[in-house]
């Protein structure tokens, strides 16, 4: 989600009442009637410093998405970043602020047209003192959206068309090296809650299709029940995007996490996750206790056994991948 460069109160006051005084002094030539030009001279610098202001704080709602409009990931992801509630609230803050400065214009423009060069000076120093106090209110607002701006400029570009293949597993057990062996090129990096790298996102063509796999490091990667309530929005968000799963044990337990740890992870997230997963045992050409190994494949569906650093076994997981894509492209053209 973009948000536009965000003036501070003060940039916009300074910005308004600068335009307004040039404004001004271009009329000072006019040969027309003193009480005339000058009552002229303050009704253009109130219309000037108006629509300056109002311009300003338009152009931030105008180039801010509207939220409730913004695909259901993306507004799950705002609300772990910044708090959708609270960005709703600056903005609707940012229109009231709107509204009522056209309703002072709106006002003074009127009253300023019958009155005499000294109170058309004095209802435009009224004014400005109101306009300066409707712009110093929303201070907060406009410090909250630069906030914003900044946490959300890095936002991840999802394509929804795509059907998403999420990557889970331990710390070190190669979901990286499997994500950049299927896609064929360095992941795409992005700013996502609570992972430690970014979410990465790479993409590999299936027929006039697609799929979009990612990795979150730092998030799939722990039991459900150790997360806060934030972390858990942040992964309901993943839950909303994912259409698959691959989940990627490591046997060799090199990654530094003993198998009956990593099988906990799997039954946590399958819980989680209602979506086929894809049984991945990654590295099995460093392990060396195949009895033990089998205790646990025997305990999945359909496991696949892979090297991805030598690309053993990718093959059968890509076949899998193509099969599990087109039986959910299927389903969608069904439904």
């Amino acid at each position: 989600m973009i948000i536009p460069d965000i003036p501070t109160y003060k940039e916009i006051l300074d910005k308004a009442f600068s335009r307004a005084r040039k404004s001004g002094e271009k009329l000072r030539t006019l040969r027309i009637p003193r009480n005339v030009k000058y009552r002229r001279i303050e009704e253009t610098k109130i219309q000037t410093a108006c629509d300056v202001m109002i311009s300003t704080l338009k152009r931030i709602l105008d180039k801010t998405p509207i939220i409730d409009e913004l695909p259901e990931f993306y507004q799950d992801y705002i609300d772990v970043t910044v708090g959708i509630d609270e960005l709703k609230k600056s903005l609707g803050a940012i229109n009231r602020a709107i509204k009522i400065i056209s309703q002072l214009k709106r006002e003074y423009t009127k009253r300023i047209k019958f009155s005499s060069p000294k109170e058309a000076y004095k209802l435009r120093r009224e004014i400005y003192g109101r306009i300066s106090s409707v712009i110093k209110e929303i201070k907060d607002d406009l410090d909250f959206l630069d906030f914003a701006k900044n946490r959300l400029k890095n936002m991840p570009t999802i394509d929804f068309d795509a059907v998403t293949v999420v990557i889970a597993g331990y710390p070190n057990v190669g979901k990286s090296t499997l994500l950049r062996k299927l896609t064929g090129a360095n992941p795409e990096v992005a700013e996502y809650p609570f992972t430690t790298k970014g979410i990465q996102i790479g993409y590999r063509k299936i027929g006039w299709g697609k799929l979009q796999v990612v990795d979150t490091p730092g998030l799939l990667d722990r039991p459900v029940d150790k997360m806060n309530e934030i972390e858990l929005q942040a992964l309901v968000a993943l839950e909303n995007l994912a259409d698959l799963m691959i989940f990627i044990f490591d046997p060799s337990e090199t990654c530094g996490y003993p198998l009956e740890k990593q099988f906990a992870l799997y039954k946590n997230l399958r819980k989680v996750f209602n979506v086929p997963i894809i049984s991945v045992f990654n590295k099995i050409d460093l392990v060396e206790n195949l009895k033990y190994l089998k205790k646990y494949i025997n305990k999945v569906e359909n496991p696949i056994l892979v090297s991805a650093t030598e690309g053993k076994g990718l093959k059968k997981l890509i076949a899998k991948l193509e099969e599990l894509y087109e039986r959910l492209e299927r389903k969608i053209w069904k439904t």
